[in-house]
Order: C-alpha cells, then structure tokens, then sequence
C-alpha cells in the first residue's frame, strides 16, 4: 500500500503543486490587504480545489502525451521534464491515470461549485470554467494547447491572473485591478519554469510535431525570450511600487537577484545541453516560489504596519 502510494505522488508530481500554492496564497494577501476581510475556511478549500485541478492538469498532461507518443520518444526524460514516466515504467496502466485525472477534475470543480454557491453571482464560476478548460485541454484532445505554440501562455494566464483572481474573489467577493496586476510577475514565472523545461524535450518535442515554442523558435533563439521575461519581472515590480499598484515592501523581491543572475549565467553556456541545464530549471522553480511569498508577504507587511 505505501509503495503504490508513493507511485501515485509520482503520478501526480506534487513537488509542482508550488505552481498552485503561490497564487492561492497571492490572491488571499492581496484581499487582506486592500479590504481586511480573511476566511480561513474558504482559503483551504480553494487551495485543496486547486491542488486537485492541478493533479487532474498533471495526469492528464501524463495521459496525452502518451497517446501522442511524446514521453515514449523521450529518450533524456529528467525530473523536471517528460512527465512523471509512470506509465512508460508501466508502473500504471494509462486508462487508471485518465480516470485519476477525470476523478481530481470533479473534485476540483466540487469544491469550486459549492464556493461559488455561497459568493454572489457566478464570477468564481466563469473564472473556474476558464481553468478547466485551459487546465484539461493543455493536452487534451483535439485541442492539445501546449502544442500549438501558446501552451506558455496558457500557463501563465491560468497559473497567474486566473487563479489569483479567483483567490481575491472568493475573500474579497468582488473584483479588482490589484490582483491582476499583482499577479503578473507569478504568471510571468510560472510560465518561465514550463518554458525552461521544454529545452530538455526539445528533440522528442520535434520529433512528434509538438509546436513548443522552444521548438518553434530553436533552442539558442529562445533563451534570450528566457532572459528577456526574467528581467521584466523584476521591471514591472519596480513599475508597480512607482505606481502604487503594489506596497513598497514588494523591493524585497530583489533579494532573489543573485538566484536571477546565477540562472542565466548557467543558461547562457548550456542552454543546449540537457543535464547541465539542470540547475537553471531548479532555480527558475525556486525563484517563482520565493518571489511570489515574497511579494505575499509584502502586501501582508504592508498592511500590518502602515495599514490602508
């Protein structure tokens, strides 16, 4: 029993589920923030629904590309790329991961229904209906969006404004410009780790017409997108404090510039190379988890010192 459990955390790469956590945690602070109103109840339940639409997002991505022959090509899978490998160990049979993922959506959008039921009007509900979406037809056929070349975005939307948005409305029961802007630099990150991992599945990608946009631009063309998006995180933080659009305290990001500056440096001579560009995936990872409680923390700070 504990050894099938461990298979099934594989399954569902839990270590990813920070993807989740971060903007869960951002929509919340940001609401404290600007209204003081807090429910602990509604906080975790978002936070498990999202924890479950994640799993269903991951085993359905693992389902998909299997069906497409990607992870089968897949010759240098590494923990950060080429899916959970599960089903290539035959350490579960493929329908049981489709079926998982079928029973964590339903789950996930259990608990988004009864939250809806109890804010007003059906915001929380459009806002869940484009998660899903984007969420399942990631790989899903027939649209299979992370093969068309806008899979990042997709990402950085449904990881970013999507989820934040839907955190700030289930505590604030309204909407707002802050969260969104706030929620730019997560989106930007989160899509930056999808982005960054698509460089060791650049030859399985392109064998099997999986129109990443690694693949569509060429590894050494898009590394500079990677350098390009890291530094506009820090750029549109700087803009947010100049414009009030986010507390003061939000500086503190720049704390994570050494992790910044060490993730390049090792991109920048090995970008084509699978295992040696390891370290870069890892910190890109570390830098949207400590930069998102970083900037969670500040609106919390914010709010404790100096108040509204």
């Amino acid at each position: 029993m504990k050894e099938r459990f461990k298979v099934w955390l594989k399954a569902i790469r839990w270590h990813f589920f920070t993807a989740t956590i971060v903007p869960v945690v951002l929509g919340a602070a940001i609401a404290w923030y600007q209204l003081g109103k807090f429910n602990w109840i509604n906080f975790f339940l978002v936070l498990i629904g999202g924890i479950f639409i994640h799993a269903g997002l991951n085993l359905a991505n693992d389902y998909f590309d299997h069906t497409s022959g990607v992870d089968e090509v897949n010759q240098f899978p590494t923990i950060f790329s080429g899916g959970s490998r599960v089903i290539q160990e035959k350490l579960i049979a493929a329908e049981k991961v489709l079926i998982a993922s079928i029973c964590c959506f339903l789950i996930g959008i259990g608990i988004g229904l009864y939250l809806n039921s109890i804010l007003p009007g059906n915001i929380l509900l459009i806002i869940g209906i484009v998660g899903i979406f984007l969420a399942f037809f990631y790989t899903a056929d027939p649209l299979r969006i992370g093969y068309t070349g806008i899979g990042e975005i997709c990402c950085g939307i449904g990881f970013g404004p999507v989820m934040v948005l839907g955190s700030y409305y289930v505590q604030a029961q309204q909407l707002s410009w802050l969260p969104f802007f706030g929620s730019v630099p997560v989106g930007i990150l989160i899509a930056l780790v999808l982005y960054i991992n698509e460089f060791p599945d650049y030859d399985a990608d392109k064998k099997v017409g999986k129109k990443t946009l690694v693949v569509l631009l060429g590894k050494k063309k898009a590394i500079r997108i990677y350098y390009l998006l890291l530094w506009l995180v820090y750029l549109w933080i700087i803009l947010g404090v100049i414009t009030k659009l986010l507390p003061y305290f939000a500086l503190i990001v720049f704390f994570t510039l050494p992790l910044c500056l060490k993730a390049i440096n090792i991109a920048k001579s090995n970008y084509d190379k699978i295992y040696e560009l390891l370290p870069t995936n890892a910190i890109t990872v570390v830098l949207h988890l400590t930069i998102g409680l970083f900037l969670s923390g500040s609106y919390i700070l914010e709010k404790m010192i100096f108040g509204n």
